[in-house]
């Protein structure tokens, strides 16, 4: 009896390794990898990684005579996106990310920050996107997906215990903007030939939205 297996010589060109990075506002026309590092939009290094989903809820109209879900009857009501990063690196940044409607207070302490929150979402709270990129096998472009105008939704929750480090699970919804009601909040960026070779982290003009 022959093996039959879906591996291939295409496989080692198209899996998307290890955990990747999150960043918060990354430009997918102008940022690099490494320009979002300096310009500080990377939101920290992570434990176990994170999770990105698009979902659509779909509904089949009724018709009558119409036995059961049938082709051209399905809608889409609504999509549910998200982008969750388990952060391992516990900074003040992080912290007001995750209290969505938090203020920072500079001037009360000598010594510290004083973080709150408030009890109404104001625009100024969704963050523009949260970003991942990824490394694709075969190729040095990466994978990277953007989630837009999203808020977490999760708040904070901190954690600790003996001979273990705290992690902030981070879950962002994205948001559809007033602007463009007809468009999902979110984009992948998949790199058109994997074989080609590319700085790490650079997207070209031709790979932008």
């Amino acid at each position: 009896m022959g093996t039959y297996s879906g591996f291939t010589e295409e496989t080692t060109k198209h899996l998307l390794l290890d955990a990747g990075a999150f960043f918060k506002n990354f430009d997918i026309e102008t940022d690099t990898y490494e320009s979002a590092l300096a310009s500080g939009k990377l939101i920290g290094a992570t434990k176990d990684g994170g999770e990105f989903q698009a979902k659509p809820e779909l509904r089949q109209i009724q018709v009558d005579g119409v036995k059961g879900a049938a082709m051209g009857l399905d809608v889409v009501d609504s999509w549910n996106v998200y982008i969750k990063a388990n952060v391992l690196e516990i900074k003040k940044e992080t912290i007001v990310s995750a209290l969505c409607t938090a203020s920072v207070d500079t001037e009360s302490k000598e010594d510290y920050d004083i973080i709150t929150a408030k009890n109404e979402i104001s625009l100024s709270n969704y963050i523009d996107n949260i970003t991942w990129i990824g490394t694709l096998s075969g190729t040095e472009k990466p994978v990277i997906i953007q989630v837009e105008n999203t808020i977490d939704t999760e708040g904070l929750t901190l954690a600790t215990k003996d001979k273990d480090q705290a992690v902030i699970t981070m879950t962002f919804e994205g948001r559809y903007s007033m602007k463009n009601l007809d468009r999902p909040p979110f984009k992948i960026l998949y790199p058109k030939n994997p074989a080609a070779a590319n700085e790490p982290g650079t997207v070209n003009e031709s790979d932008t939205y």
